[in-house]
């Protein structure tokens, strides 16, 4: 069985989150692992997170490209690690 698997997450960091845990935790190969923005634009996401965001010294930003949703897709060739990474998106609200 080879498979792709892909979800959209709503901001940058819900991603980044996701990938980390699947290279990290569970030994995927990060050159299995894709990132990329769900529509044509450049895109942080579709709300602000992390840095992005305003801190008690700062106004809030406007240069972070909000657009689209975050695109995070697998390469997978079995069923347990299509579990693993089903189980990842789903814990890191990937629609």
């Amino acid at each position: 069985m080879t498979a792709t698997i892909e979800r959209t997450f709503n901001t940058r960091r819900d991603a980044e989150l996701a990938v980390e845990r699947l290279v990290q935790e569970h030994g995927f190969e990060r050159t299995d692992v894709f990132v990329s923005s769900a529509g044509d634009e450049n895109s942080a996401g579709e709300k602000r997170s992390g840095g992005d965001t305003a801190t008690h010294l700062e106004a809030e930003r406007g240069d972070a490209p909000l657009s689209d949703p975050i695109s995070v897709s697998v390469d997978v060739n079995d069923d347990a690690r299509a579990a693993i990474v089903t189980q990842v998106f789903d814990e890191m609200g990937g629609k």
